[in-house]
């Protein structure tokens, strides 16, 4: 059995995912063969994930969160061809914020910036940013800023951090950093939705964040403006880049200000960890995240996990927090503890005991 989950947001890493699950499938089955491979897209775990398949170095930095405060985000550099490894949600992830904190009309991304550059100091051969699982709306402004970049308004003042100021926004000063001067960057992420529109990440990622349905609106108006004077000033048009969305719009940042190419992070993953071949071997996948939805068949981990197990024939089951998708081989936690707050401080608990159920009804 391969056991290869995401991060249940919120709750549970993609490591004690997985571990909970193999601890339920151990109690059950103890002769099974478990195959353990926790998983990201490029959102939190992104670091964890290609560390194990691959020889790197990893430092840490201190850098600003999402409100400004100081946390210490990791990156990593291979050392078999000196790629540089960030992961975005280091700084800017929601992870690092109580529901009670969040902000999400002055949330920023100036940690990004700050992990950006703690990693072009090493000399690398190539720069990869992981997105995902971000508290920001800011279109990457922060992440800019961070690397010299001056948001001003018409009196030509500075902005304040955050998305909602953008709406103030009438002129970008920018010079790429010496040091980022040829520099191939790589944006690794999965999501496909633009920066603006209905499918935008105000829109959809937003109210995860806390935005109401007032302040998606004060965001869509402000990343409206950000783009068009983005076009203006660098000659770059983010609104419809598909994943430029990502992170709040970190993805169209990163294309905007740094000359990024976006691909997809699962992939990068799966390369390195030899999924393909690991997932050819097993009678059964399982995989998992948090919410299981619409969501997670437009290139989330579980989405391609599934699509990838029914090329190869083999059975996929799906473990989540609570799911809207009907159909078989999907167990939610939410039917073990129906209290949504209970089931988030529970996860580990309630999954293992989900895991431990559903494989005592499999034949040995």
């Amino acid at each position: 059995m391969l056991i290869a989950p995401q991060e249940f947001r919120g709750s549970l890493s993609a490591d004690e995912a997985a571990a909970a699950i193999k601890a339920g499938i151990r109690a059950a089955q103890p002769a099974w063969q478990l195959d353990v491979l926790p998983l990201s897209d490029g959102g939190p775990g992104f670091i964890d994930a290609l560390r194990r398949a691959v020889t790197a170095d990893t430092s840490a930095e201190v850098v600003q969160d999402a409100l400004g405060r100081k946390v210490l985000g990791r990156f990593a550099v291979v050392r078999a061809d000196r790629t540089a490894v960030v992961e975005a949600a280091q700084a800017n992830g929601l992870y690092h914020l109580s529901p009670g904190e969040l902000d999400p009309l002055r949330a920023d991304s100036f940690g990004v910036g700050q992990l950006i550059m703690a990693a072009v100091a090493t000399a690398p051969s190539r720069l990869v940013v992981g997105l995902g699982g971000s508290a920001t709306t800011d279109g990457g402004a922060g992440m800019a800023r961070a690397l010299g970049a001056r948001f001003l308004d018409d009196a030509g003042r500075p902005l304040a951090p955050g998305g909602a100021a953008l709406a103030g926004l009438a002129r970008i000063d920018w010079q790429r950093p010496a040091a980022l001067e040829g520099l191939e960057v790589i944006v690794a992420n999965d999501v496909t939705n633009p920066l603006l529109g209905p499918d935008g990440c105000a829109a959809i990622y937003g109210p995860q964040k806390g935005a109401s349905p007032g302040q998606v609106e004060v965001l869509e108006g402000a990343l409206v403006r950000y783009a068009a004077v983005v076009k203006r000033s660098l000659g770059v048009d983010v609104a419809t880049i598909p994943g430029g969305g990502a992170a709040g719009g970190l993805g169209a940042g990163l294309v905007a200000f740094l000359g990024a190419r976006v691909e997809s992070g699962f992939t990068i993953v799966a390369e390195a960890t030899n999924l393909r071949a690991r997932l050819a071997q097993a009678d059964v996948v399982v995989t998992g995240e948090g919410s299981f939805d619409a969501q997670s068949s437009r290139g989330k981990t579980t989405g391609r996990i599934r699509d990838l197990a029914r090329e190869a024939g083999t059975p996929v089951v799906v473990f989540c927090g609570r799911s809207d998708v009907a159909g078989s081989g999907v167990f939610a936690l939410t039917s073990l503890e129906p209290d949504h707050d209970v089931s988030m401080r529970n996860a580990a608990e309630l999954l293992e005991a989900l895991a431990a159920r559903w494989a005592a009804d499999q034949p040995a």
